[in-house]
């Protein structure tokens, strides 16, 4: 028993320690701003939270900085055979954080807020696309059924939860992209063309501020 208890302790001393994630000012700052902004008036919940988005946003910010350049300038797509952007590349890389990063934020979250209190703090690191993109896809699509919508709503939200990982706005845009083709499938193959509607749209708005122009001459 002791022989094996040695073994273990030996073994627990060769693992190497796991560095606490050091929080920048910046991430705290940030995570500090945006807890306050839910008002939870519970001084421990908030300090609690701020310091589960801080030490998040601090590891996507240092999961980009040490991976950033582990996709070579001049990549193929596999698929295309074009030329990886630099988007692209940095899209890649960030892409293949632990899945422990984003665990670990969602389990904090959800220790001390509501549903909707996570919800708004999601918002928060991807500046209200979902309400926003949302919001467009129904002045796009009038007739939006309520099917329509839930399957619209659950792909932004999935995107929401995945654009978590990303420490700019260019790479978060471009996760709401890939969803947003998914979208505009969608009604493709439900016999309402995209690109037909979306055109109508454009020629409904520019025909408007034509109306808007003229009015203002007369």
């Amino acid at each position: 028993m002791k022989k094996l208890l040695v073994i273990v302790m030996l073994f627990a001393l060769s693992i190497p320690a796991v560095k606490a994630q050091v929080i920048d000012e910046g991430s705290m700052k940030k995570a500090t701003g945006w807890v306050n902004s839910l008002n939870l008036n519970d001084k421990a919940k908030e300090e609690r939270v701020t310091k589960v988005i801080a030490t998040h946003l601090a590891a996507i910010r240092d999961w980009h900085n040490t991976h950033g350049n582990m996709v070579p300038d001049g990549a193929i797509n596999p698929t295309t055979g074009k030329k990886l952007s630099a988007l692209d590349r940095m899209v890649i890389a960030d892409s293949s954080q632990p899945a422990s990063i984003r665990q670990a934020l969602l389990d904090g979250l959800n220790a001390d807020l509501t549903p909707e209190q996570v919800e708004q703090v999601l918002d928060m690191y991807t500046i209200g696309k979902v309400a926003f993109t949302m919001k467009a896809y129904k002045e796009v699509v009038p007739d939006m059924t309520k099917e329509d919508e839930e399957y619209i709503l659950n792909n932004l939200k999935e995107a929401r939860l995945i654009a978590v990982d990303y420490k700019n706005m260019k790479a978060i845009s471009a996760i709401f992209e890939i969803y947003k083709t998914k979208n505009e499938q969608y009604f493709t193959k439900s016999g309402r063309d995209w690109h037909t509607m979306y055109g109508a749209y454009v020629k409904k708005l520019k025909a408007q501020k034509e109306a808007e122009q003229k009015a203002k001459k007369n």
